[in-house]
């Protein structure tokens, strides 16, 4: 069988020397391209891209770290993902804030320690221009003050810095979600927290003189204070902490990270 084409319709010729029998079998049409389907690549589902090469659904972050060498790779393996993407990354924590204004990212990852701004008043900031901001505290402070003022400034997640990128990933697309990701770890340190007492300023910068190792009388002299005012500071001190002497008080102090406030 030989095929002869006309435009408009197809003829089938069918032994040939012979009488042509001819059957229109309708106009030729072009095949409409299939929808792309997602490829598989080394980091699972690489998802098509719309025409113009941005990634539909991808989950947009800004990354807030201030050691360079742990940023780039933050930036790195989230890239790999094939559903998210760094629209920014800095290493200062009011660029962080003015950053976030510009580019709105889905997720924020902060740092608490930062030049400039620290990650808890950046988060405050961020969160006063817009009060549904996703953001995520990463940090090497496992304190329960550090983890509840965090999560009282406005994070929907605290991770340190050692969390495997597998829960890093998972906890990213759980607060995209909506929804709140605090590790059993860090729940439980929270938990600690949030029965006890916060220090007044006062309180706090008597502690940090008593982690000096300065008496009373130095305390009192230093913030403008009576000696028996600063006795009267240190029992408060006492009863909010739960202890009994000075050193425990600053070892209390240093677990719950009251004295980085």
């Amino acid at each position: 069988m030989r095929e002869k084409i006309r435009a408009g319709d197809t003829t089938l010729v069918s032994n040939p020397g012979h009488k042509k029998r001819s059957t229109k079998v309708g106009r030729v049409t072009p095949c409409a391209p299939s929808p792309e389907t997602p490829r598989l690549g080394a980091h699972g589902v690489t998802r098509p891209t719309d025409r113009s090469g941005q990634k539909p659904d991808v989950i947009r972050v800004l990354v807030a770290e201030d050691h360079s060498i742990v940023r780039d790779g933050l930036v790195a393996i989230l890239k790999q993902e094939a559903d998210m993407d760094v629209v920014a990354e800095t290493g200062d924590g009011q660029q962080a804030a003015e950053l976030w204004k510009t580019h709105r990212p889905d997720i924020t990852l902060m740092d608490l320690r930062m030049p400039g701004l620290n990650g808890v008043n950046a988060i405050y900031q961020i969160r006063a221009a817009n009060p549904n901001a996703r953001i995520i505290v990463l940090t090497t402070y496992d304190g329960d003050e550090d983890i509840y003022r965090g999560m009282r400034a406005g994070a929907k997640s605290y991770l340190l810095k050692d969390v495997r990128r597998e829960e890093l990933f998972q906890c990213i697309r759980e607060v995209h979600a909506g929804r709140t990701f605090l590790p059993p770890a860090v729940a439980a340190k929270l938990a600690e927290r949030l029965p006890a007492e916060e220090l007044t300023p006062r309180e706090l910068e008597v502690l940090r003189l008593l982690a000096e190792g300065k008496p009373n009388k130095l305390i009192g002299a230093g913030l403008a204070i009576t000696e028996v005012t600063v006795k009267s500071h240190v029992q408060s001190l006492f009863r909010k902490l739960n202890v009994l002497s000075r050193t425990e008080a600053i070892a209390v102090a240093n677990r719950r990270g009251l004295l980085r406030l």
